[in-house]
Formats: structure tokens, sequence, C-alpha cells
């Protein structure tokens, strides 16, 4: 998968590009991406966390990709704790949750200085992560 696709499709979901993070996040962790006809339609990165994994960011264009692409990271760390944070409006996203018997652990709360980004978080699985700001 070429970096610029990765990172086009991440801006895509994130608002904004962020290539250098994205480089150095992708070369340091686990990661799996669906391509269907030839175009990217979701990736998503596993990482080691102070208990268990973490999945972040997971970015698909549907519930049935992020499925898809969720099970391929916690197969890579099997009988370990995943965690998985995701925006509460992307309904599909809690859906995915408790499809895998997942709970709550933490919630927290999504604020904005200049107005709404326009972020399109159906296609928000997972955040990247809350540890960086």
């Amino acid at each position: 998968m070429p970096f610029d696709d990765i990172a086009a499709y991440d801006a895509g979901c994130f608002g904004l590009e962020r290539k250098r993070f994205l480089e150095a996040w992708l070369n340091q962790y686990r990661g799996y991406a669906v391509i269907e006809d030839g175009a990217l339609r979701g990736f998503g990165v596993i990482r080691p966390c102070r208990i268990g994994h973490k999945v972040g960011p997971l970015f698909c264009d549907n519930p049935a990709v992020a499925d898809r692409i969720f099970r391929a990271l916690i197969a890579t760390v099997p009988g370990e704790a995943v965690f998985l944070d995701i925006p509460l409006p992307n309904a599909e996203a809690g859906a995915l949750t408790k499809r895998y018997d997942m709970a709550p652990v933490f919630e927290t709360a999504r604020m904005y200085t200049q107005g709404d980004p326009g972020v399109p978080l159906q296609r928000v699985f997972g955040v990247t992560t809350f540890e960086l700001g």
C-alpha cells in the first residue's frame, strides 16, 4: 500500500494532513488495510499500551470493513486485553464494541474552540490516541 494513499485517507478522516506523525506511527506499530476494487477502504493500527493493546486509528468506509480490520488486528494479540476509543456519535463503532463484549472504561468529551471542524465521524471507528492531545 503506497504511503501517500494511506496519508490521504487518514487526512480525510482526521481532518488534517499529518504525514510526519503517521509515518512514525505506522513504522513502529502493526497495521492492516483493506483494499477493494483498487481503492483503500480503511486501515487500522494496534499498539501495546500499559495494559494490553490499543487499536487506533481505525478509519473505515463502513462497518463491515471496520469489523474485518478490527478482527485482523486483535488476532495478532490472542488472549490479551484490547482497548478501542470510539467517538460516541458513531453508533456503528459502538455496535462494534458490543459485538466483541467490550465495556466502557472511561469517557471524554469532544470540544472545539472554533466550531465543529466537520470530521466525518461515521468513518472513525477508533480514534488514534488521546495520549498525544
